[in-house]
């Protein structure tokens, strides 16, 4: 079995509620998660309660497609 190459150290926040500050490698400052859209209707959440974030979902189809 050959030699693990990385191990990614990540480390998440809940900040409230669908908001959650997650501490990424190679980044200076945390990214911010949530639900916009569609996803915060499927989860119920009122546009005008929740500050709209891109949602891990979006982040795992953008590194997929890159």
């Amino acid at each position: 079995m050959p030699d693990i190459a990385y191990i990614s150290q990540v480390r998440i926040e809940r900040v409230k509620g669908v908001l959650r500050r997650a501490f990424l490698p190679a980044e200076t400052e945390p990214v911010l998660f949530g639900v916009h859209g569609a996803v915060a209707v499927h989860y119920g959440v009122s546009p005008e309660v929740s500050e709209p974030h891109a949602t891990t979902l979006d982040y795992i189809v953008a590194a997929a497609a890159g």
